[in-house]
């Protein structure tokens, strides 16, 4: 595991990325140059639950 850290601006950029699933090859390979996965896997989990908590909002915002 060598590399830089990565800032929170390629980890976000990464992890949007995989979200929706259009990330090149070129980036996949530098975030797994970094240092280690626990940023990405922290960073998905919280994107995970605002896009969880979002759809929540919404549909009780609809249904009342």
């Amino acid at each position: 595991m060598t590399g830089t850290k990565p800032g929170l601006r390629q980890i976000l950029k990464a992890v949007f990325g995989a979200f929706i699933g259009v990330q090149s090859e070129q980036q996949r390979q530098q975030d797994f140059q970094t240092q280690g996965p626990l940023p990405y896997i922290i960073a998905g989990v919280i994107v995970t639950l605002c896009f969880v908590l979002g759809l929540i909002l919404v549909v009780s915002l609809v249904l009342s």
